[in-house]
């Protein structure tokens, strides 16, 4: 492997590890309110939104098909990891089958 691409690989974890633990200890002085907790569970769905838009608006029918998939799982199961894994599938399955 490459020297430039093992450090870029290695400054990209201990980048992200800081963040993670960044803000898992300046959350630990943060007084969860009920306000608190609503905007944290918000974030994954903030999350997915900043994801699928771009890509909705952008995309094709696989696209949008995925975006109903995500949407319509994550609504039936409450599941966000469910959603994402079935408009990945969905969206994976439909390019394979237009090509």
């Amino acid at each position: 492997m490459r020297a430039d691409v093992l450090a870029a690989i290695l400054g990209m974890g201990a980048a992200t590890y800081l963040c993670r633990a960044g803000g898992y200890f300046l959350m630990r002085y943060v007084a969860i309110t009920p306000a608190v907790e609503a905007w944290l569970r918000a974030i994954p769905i903030a999350l997915f939104g900043a994801i699928l838009g771009p890509a909705a608006v952008n995309g094709g029918p696989p696209e949008w098909i995925g975006l109903a998939v995500v949407l319509a799982v994550m609504r039936l199961t409450g599941n966000d990891f469910a959603g994402a894994i079935a408009g990945v599938a969905a969206v994976a399955g439909l390019r394979a089958l237009l090509q």
